[in-house]
């Protein structure tokens, strides 16, 4: 059936009967939180021990394992995880940094916050990923290193941008905040560069509330990142208690960046469960597939042989000109019917800071200025039934039919 053969729906926000209640509204980006992970907060709590302790080492010791990486650092956030590795690689005033326009803009902020010059790269406009074919002609004598982010749970093409690496002696940092569970060429996200920073932000996969982690194979890399993160000590207060010893020394006038034994505790439940919930968004992911075609959308390509798929979001493009309204009037009838839906993302050379500090021009990265004008994010959680994704599916099937521009009159007005 194509989008003119189905019967009218008229849109809740048009005066139809919402697909769901507002009480029922389903959110977007809500994580699974049960029983399990009440418990362990609970008994954190009643340790009277909530700041970074043993929680916080068994969480590193089991995602390192998790990920085949030999270290792991845990700290507050996937932006501080990104900034520490940068800065325990030497990256500071006089460099270049390359990174990916189409990403979150705390990707491009770390490498601000180092004093280094960030190079935008276009994306491929299919998969927002990182185009390689574009990433050689902007390294100078300058560049230092290279983030790539493996976007929506789908990997960047790592053989190729590791080759590039080598050519021109790079450090390569994987933002890995949506590809927790993503391989590549059977490789976790995050081992194939130096280092590998991933989000345990509320919406993410594994949640700790906030919080991050950088995965790396150097111990010290690994102990470098440690000690910039809290105070750059030389000794925290759990290894104080636990081994009293004289006091203890500063190093480097560190940040305040580390995780707390509370967060952790969360991250431990939630890692047990990370692959029994891949599953269900993968049947998710699966459904939307299924039941999208035939709307004026760009679906997400479909995943790649030999790699693995994280499902961390579910990203459309939005066929504009055949619509006769914009994303943000979509995001709102999608609201009036009960659902949510976000934005991934707006491209950081189209952000105020970056086009007033660096000069940047919506046309300088044509695919990513594409992709960001179109791109809308539906519901992908294992929080969700499939139930939930089917009425998804009624919501924006209802608005973009009732909003569609017929062939005639597309015809017509051109």
């Amino acid at each position: 059936m194509t989008i003119d053969e189905h019967p009218s729906d008229q849109p809740a926000i048009a005066g139809g009967t919402p697909v769901r209640a507002q009480d029922n509204f389903l959110v977007f980006g809500a994580p699974v939180l049960g029983e399990a992970e009440e418990t362990a907060v609970l008994a954190c709590l009643r340790s009277r021990w909530i700041g970074q302790g043993q929680r916080v080492l068994e969480f590193e010791q089991k995602f390192a394992r998790y990920t085949g990486a030999p270290y792991a650092v845990a700290v507050n956030s996937a932006t501080a995880a990104l900034n520490l590795a940068l800065l325990a690689f030497g990256v500071g005033p006089g460099d270049e940094v390359l990174v990916p326009t189409m990403t979150f803009c705390s990707t491009v902020n770390s490498i601000v916050h180092t004093g280094a010059q960030p190079v935008l790269v276009d994306c491929d406009p299919r998969t927002f990923l990182i185009d390689p074919d574009q990433i050689e002609a902007r390294i100078t004598p300058r560049t230092k290193a290279l983030v790539v982010v493996h976007m929506c749970g789908r990997c960047c093409a790592m053989d190729r941008i590791m080759e590039l690496a080598r050519k021109h002696n790079l450090r390569v940092i994987e933002d890995c905040a949506h590809a927790i569970e993503s391989r590549y060429q059977g490789i976790p996200a995050g081992r194939w560069g130096d280092a590998g920073c991933f989000s345990f932000y509320a919406t993410k996969n594994v949640t700790t509330g906030d919080g991050g982690m950088v995965i790396t194979s150097s111990r010290r890399w690994a102990k470098r990142i440690k000690l910039l993160s809290l105070h750059g000590m030389t000794s925290d207060a759990w290894h104080r208690t636990t081994a009293p010893r004289a006091g203890y020394d500063v190093l480097y006038p560190g940040y305040k960046c580390n995780m707390t034994d509370l967060e952790a505790s969360l991250g431990l439940v939630q890692l047990q469960y990370v692959e029994e919930r891949a599953v269900r968004r993968a049947q998710l992911w699966d459904f939307y597939q299924r039941n999208l075609e035939g709307l004026p959308l760009v679906l997400p390509p479909a995943v790649e042989e030999g790699t693995r798929h994280a499902f961390h979001l579910y990203s459309v493009l939005l066929q504009l000109e055949q619509l006769r309204i914009g994303r943000a009037e979509l995001m709102q009838g999608l609201r009036a019917e009960g659902i949510g839906s976000g934005v991934h993302y707006v491209p950081v050379h189209m952000l105020r800071y970056y086009r007033c500090q660096f000069g940047f021009r919506p046309s300088d990265f044509p695919h990513a200025k594409f992709v960001g004008e179109r791109t809308l994010s539906l519901p992908l959680t294992a929080s969700m039934e499939i139930g939930d994704a089917a009425d998804v599916c009624r919501a924006i099937g209802r608005l973009l039919r009732y909003h569609f521009v017929k062939a005639t009159n597309r015809a017509s007005r051109d």
